[in-house]
């Protein structure tokens, strides 16, 4: 099997549960919620910034793009 080419962080499972209840309360895929939780918290980081500069030219920004449009 191949290892992941991305960071793949660790979360407490007790947060793990948290996020089922929440998705299950809000009748959404656990994926778009924390879609929406980590964009919520972090767009207004300098993160953020670094990070759609860095991809920029990229699909990646695109989308992002196209989701702060959709929201």
């Amino acid at each position: 099997m191949a290892r992941a080419n991305h960071y793949v962080p660790r979360i407490s499972r007790f947060l793990v549960c948290v996020l089922f209840h929440e998705r299950k309360r809000r009748n959404v895929p656990m994926t778009q919620l924390l879609d929406e939780l980590l964009t919520d918290a972090l767009k207004t980081t300098p993160g953020w910034e670094v990070a759609r500069n860095q991809l920029s030219e990229s699909s990646v920004s695109k989308d992002m793009d196209r989701q702060e449009v959709d929201r």
